[in-house]
């Protein structure tokens, strides 16, 4: 008795009064006496003597006594609110079941007590029917079922709720859930249970139809339209499909109305809806509509605004006398909740230091359709900051967040300073974007101040390359360190490294790679602020790539004949000012060297020899993409660079259309037939030595234009444009175009073993750099258009499937260039970030088109992506 009424007292709402007189019964039933003879105010007082405890338990007696919270010596009123907290206490240790207190005895205005109860049983074996071995783990974590855990009613409540809601969620309505426990039968001391989950989900329940009524001014397939997650059965749809979920309908039924109050139908309301269960398994949802009259919006007048004036707000709201009345628009132009910096009169108010003001629009009169609007502001003190903080971050140094922040102690609070603040951090790499989260603490609205607390997850930032394949007609091994949150300055600090020195944000990349035919190294180094003071990156490289002929008699390579290229770069990049501060100018100044030891290929006309890329790159980004890096949801990212060289032509005194003719002369006699060996062999080595004194010192200029438009369609359905441009010049036509620093055009975009200098295009649905002759081409275009998304955004995996089309071309003249002869191709793709091996991915495209001097169409392509993203 004393469990069941206990049981009842801490699962019901009740008030203090009558848990008390709950407790009062449960003491009355210990001495078998009725409730009704012991009024409540007549209780007396009692010294406690001893405490005793039986019971299946392995808890020590003293243990249980402190849980109560009782003790020997103690004054407590029987009946009483002790004996009730005592039990109370017990319960929510969540340790007991079966508690009940008797007294065993009375000696003058001494009272023994006795507690008897059972622990609650240990979870010992689980086991689930009903879905894959796969998804179990996933239901042991979601509901903590680990062995070992305590089994409580409410666990195994929560269990069957979570499970139920779970697959209701999928589309399986009459999901059905049945949990039983049965106790293990041992000599061990301590309760346990097995317990049995069965799951039940049924069919999937599909909606075959949605039926209006009382509609007449919108279409039924409008209305159906505005339903975003609820749609009735069509085999052509893909993302959305035709299953019941409750809440989503729910959700759909006031997207219904707000369909009909964007149109001027503000009266407009849901009369019933109802489900029919069809034949077919399929359900079917009967929405009964009254539209109401239609309203224009009369005479808008805002009251109690000081700081801005009435011409100022009517251009932000946008509304005009006379408009079509639209309370979903209207809600948007006083403060729309689906962007943080939204042009409407709340961010308005709030960039500008008013965070305690409040915007509410009033219907003050609806004659004759015709709706006058008050909007009625209370604008409060203006609010400064007081104090920011940043907690969570345990590795990045306080320096390196505190510089990205745009809110500072003293300064006028800028909602816009707080959402850039949270994208900066974001986009630095070093945190889980999804959890960086601004808590306003302390806000005083009498004395207008605020403190800030920036809330980060830092996530790994260090990455490591270690892979093996074949390509290149051998195996390949890479072995690459990046640490993205480096600090060179404890770099001599034996205590720093935990496995390195991490926290000045700065990164540092080590890339060794190595086949039969190529060996490549490289590093980098980059400080983001160089002095610490300004936004001004620093970067360094330094890389170094052997490569050997193929052998075609032999299938190996010949070490005798190689192709080394050495180059070192330094560049700086400082965020602008103007336009705005989402510009960045960067430039940098770069060094190549190539030399060629008897290393004859069709793309050199020298074998031996050498030839020097000293170059300047100047560009002009602008990056405002929202707060995720790996998964952007709005905002563009374009960026325009220009590759130039000495224009060394103008001032070293050689003729180069001298050169140009004897070179030409020489090329007719190597295609004379007429020629004897000796005049060809001559004719041979005088063009070598022409096209080595042209490509001494290379004379280029090379630009790129590139731009990403990030829109969220849906929730986090993100639509990605794209559109890529890049054109090789020259600036003497008669020393023509150099043979380095082409585009190769065609498949997943990473170099191959071929490693002379080329750029490497992506397009997907075609092999790998097949869409470009083999000297490459001088002009590329690429367009492309991406639908992404997510699986999972949480910090340890970064999942996204995609679709994808794409076009593009590659073009050896400009006289041949023609953005409308493209190879086209679609397919999908996944990809995976995590924070120790970085992107990964896996595309499967479909070439429309064939390759150049193919006759079939390209067909299916299959490309794997390693650190980089289209």
């Amino acid at each position: 008795m004393g469990k069941q009424v206990n049981n009842l007292a801490n699962k019901l709402p009740l008030t203090n009064y009558i848990k008390h007189c709950l407790a009062i019964l449960i003491f009355a039933c210990s001495f078998n006496i009725e409730a009704q003879q012991i009024p409540y105010n007549e209780g007396k007082n009692y010294t406690l003597g001893d405490i005793t405890v039986l019971g299946n338990t392995a808890f020590e007696a003293q243990t249980i006594i402190t849980y109560s919270g009782l003790r020997k010596g103690q004054e407590i009123t029987i009946p009483g609110e002790d004996i009730s907290a005592a039990i109370k206490k017990l319960w929510n240790s969540k340790l007991f079941s079966d508690i009940e207190i008797y007294i065993t005895k009375v000696e003058g205005d001494m009272a023994f007590l006795e507690i008897r109860l059972s622990d609650l049983p240990q979870l010992n074996e689980l086991k689930v029917n009903g879905v894959k071995k796969g998804k179990i783990e996933g239901i042991i974590k979601d509901n903590k079922l680990d062995k070992g855990v305590k089994v409580t009613e409410n666990l195994i409540t929560t269990t069957k709720n979570y499970l139920t809601n779970k697959y209701k969620k999928e589309g399986f309505l009459n999901t059905k859930v049945y949990i039983d426990t049965k106790e293990v039968q041992d000599s061990l001391p301590t309760a346990r249970v097995n317990m049995l989950i069965n799951i039940d989900k049924g069919e999937k329940v599909k909606i075959d139809h949605i039926v209006f009524s009382g509609n007449e001014v919108l279409t039924d397939k409008t209305l159906r339209k505005s339903m975003k997650n609820t749609k009735q059965k069509n085999p052509i749809r893909v993302l959305k499909r035709s299953k019941f979920i409750e809440a989503d309908y729910k959700e759909d039924l006031v997207s219904l109305i707000d369909k009909y109050k964007e149109n001027g139908y503000r009266d407009a309301r849901v009369l019933s809806d109802s489900i029919t269960v069809n034949g077919d398994k399929t359900i079917s949802l009967n929405i009964n509509v009254e539209e109401g009259e239609k309203y224009t919006f009369g005479d808008i007048t805002f009251i109690g605004n000081t700081v801005y004036s009435n011409e100022l707000l009517n251009r932000v709201l946008r509304i005009r006398k006379g408009d079509t009345y639209n309370g979903v628009l209207l809600q948007k132009r006083i403060a729309d909740d689906t962007k943080p910096d939204g042009d409407d009169i709340t961010n308005l108010y709030q960039n500008n230091g008013y965070l305690f003001s409040s915007i509410n629009p009033v219907e003050v009169s609806a004659d004759n359709n015709v709706i006058d609007m008050e909007v009625r502001i209370t604008e409060g003190k203006p609010a400064y900051f007081n104090s920011v903080s940043v907690v969570g971050n345990d590795k990045t140094n306080d320096h390196v967040i505190y510089r990205e922040i745009r809110t500072r102690p003293g300064q006028l609070y800028s909602k816009a300073n707080v959402v850039r603040t949270v994208r900066e951090l974001g986009q630095l790499g070093f945190f889980d974007a999804q959890e960086i989260s601004p808590d306003f603490k302390n806000a005083n609205p009498n004395e207008g101040t605020i403190d800030m607390e920036y809330s980060v997850k830092e996530t790994g930032s260090s990455q490591i390359e270690l892979q093996g394949g074949y390509g290149g007609g051998g195996f390949i091994g890479t072995l690459g360190l990046s640490f993205n949150n480096f600090a060179i300055k404890d770099i001599f600090k034996k205590d720093a490294y935990k496995p390195i020195p991490m926290g000045d944000g700065q990164k540092l990349a080590l890339r060794l790679q190595a086949s039969r035919f190529y060996q490549t190294y490289s590093f980098s180094f980059s400080e983001p602020w160089m002095g610490g003071k300004r936004p001004v990156q620093f970067s360094s490289s330094l890389s170094h790539t052997k490569q050997f002929l193929y052998d075609y008699q032999t299938g190996n390579a010949d070490k005798s004949r190689s192709f080394n290229i050495t180059g070192i770069t330094f560049g700086l990049a400082k965020r602008l000012q103007v336009p705005d501060d989402y510009f960045t100018l960067s430039q940098a100044v770069s060094y190549q060297r190539y030399d060629l030891n008897n290393y004859n290929t069709g793309l050199f006309t020298f074998g031996d020899g050498y030839s020097n890329n000293l170059s300047y790159t100047v560009g002009l980004s602008r990056n405002n993409t929202s707060v995720d890096p790996i998964y952007p949801t709005g905002g563009s990212n374009f960026a325009v660079t220009a590759k130039l060289s000495f224009p060394y032509s103008l001032v070293n005194g050689v003729d180069y259309t001298a050169l140009k003719d004897e070179r030409d002369d020489n090329v007719a006699t190597l295609n004379d037939p007429n020629s004897t060996e000796t005049e060809r062999s001559d004719a041979n080595n005088r063009v070598s030595e022409i096209d080595q004194q042209r490509y001494n010192w290379l004379e280029f200029y090379k630009v790129k234009f590139k731009a990403d438009w990030y829109t969220q369609i849906v929730k986090d359905l993100v639509l990605k444009p794209s559109v890529e441009f890049g054109f090789l010049g020259a600036y003497n036509q008669d020393r023509g175009v150099i043979p380095f620093e082409r585009f190769f055009l065609g498949g997943d975009g990473l170099g191959s073993y071929s490693l002379d200098g080329r750029e490497a295009i992506a397009l997907r649905g075609y092999p790998n750099q097949s869409l470009s002759t083999n000297d490459g081409g001088t002009i590329y275009n690429k367009f492309s258009l991406e639908l992404r998304y997510p699986i999972t955004l949480k910090a340890s995996a970064k999942i996204y499937g995609l679709t994808f089309l794409e076009a593009g071309a590659s073009y050896n003249e400009f006289k041949d260039y023609n953005p409308f002869d493209l190879k086209r191709s679609a397919g999908l793709g996944l990809r995976i970030f995590m924070p120790a091996f970085g992107l990964l991915g896996i595309d499967f495209g479909h070439g429309f088109d064939p390759i150049p001097g193919e006759a079939t169409k390209s067909g299916w392509q299959t490309h794997f992506i390693i650190g980089q993203q289209f």
